[in-house]
């Protein structure tokens, strides 16, 4: 595994833990997801140039959908907190309306 194939799954892992153990705040988990789809990406697209593929679907793909994935997060984020005034995860409570 080379340097830079372990410095993103590091990378991932941390994120990971970050999500897990750090997610009072919606917009923190917000970023660490947003976090664990860029280091996914990036460790594609260094697989995809060491293994001379031509093809970039896959890591575009995955960007896209971690840009989309961004977006619907931060409308939630916008809409949890005008309809309950918090974007604490502890006080939410989404399945009430």
């Amino acid at each position: 595994m080379s340097p830079t194939n372990l410095l993103f799954t590091l990378s991932f892992i941390i994120f990971t833990i970050g999500f897990t153990f750090r997610h009072t705040h919606l917009l923190s988990a917000l970023l660490c997801l947003e976090g664990m789809m860029l280091s996914v990406f990036l460790l594609m697209a260094t697989w995809s140039l060491n293994s001379n593929i031509s093809s970039f679907i896959l890591p575009l793909t995955v960007l896209t959908l971690s840009a989309c994935e961004a977006g619907i997060g931060l409308a939630l984020l916008i809409a949890s907190a005008r309809t309950h005034n918090t974007a604490n995860l502890k006080n939410l409570n989404l399945l009430q309306c």
